[in-house]
């Protein structure tokens, strides 16, 4: 039995396809969702690469469609699922749109947000790390190690 709850490793394999969608595209596969009431909001996976953007994070797009479904910059009710731990700009994003809660699989322990603390979310933002980590970390070893080849 997992220590996550079922709901978070289902949203978490829904950012999982994005991240393979990213990965087909040639782009860093990190996929996200955004969830609100129990709906997903939005879906995104990077884009740095086809926009030739380096600010065209998962998360990025995903704050911003998000944000034009529900019509509000603020998405306090919603909760953000990554593959892997946002960085300082993505978490700088979410802290202005006060999202509510942020689930990540896969540590990030060169860019991470964490190595610098939760001062960059709102205060109210709550972060639960590691859902499905081996999955997403796998993912991104695996890109990693074909780009080398």
């Amino acid at each position: 039995m997992s220590i996550f709850d079922n709901e978070d490793e289902f949203y978490m394999r829904e950012a999982l396809k994005e991240a393979k969608a990213a990965a087909n595209e040639e782009e860093i596969p990190i996929g996200a969702v955004i969830v609100c009431n129990g709906q997903i909001v939005a879906r995104a996976h990077n884009n740095t690469e086809r926009l030739h953007d380096v600010t065209a994070h998962a998360e990025m797009v995903a704050f911003t469609s998000a944000a034009n479904t529900l019509g509000s910059k603020y998405l306090p009710e919603c909760t953000l699922y990554v593959t892997v731990e946002p960085c300082t700009m993505c978490a700088g994003a979410a802290g202005w749109t006060q999202i509510g809660r942020i689930v990540y699989g896969a540590k990030d322990e060169k860019r991470g947000f964490e190595k610098i603390g939760h001062g960059m979310l709102h205060p109210k933002t709550e972060v639960t790390s590691g859902v499905l980590e081996e999955e997403c970390a796998e993912m991104m070893k695996e890109f990693f190690k074909k780009k080398r080849n």
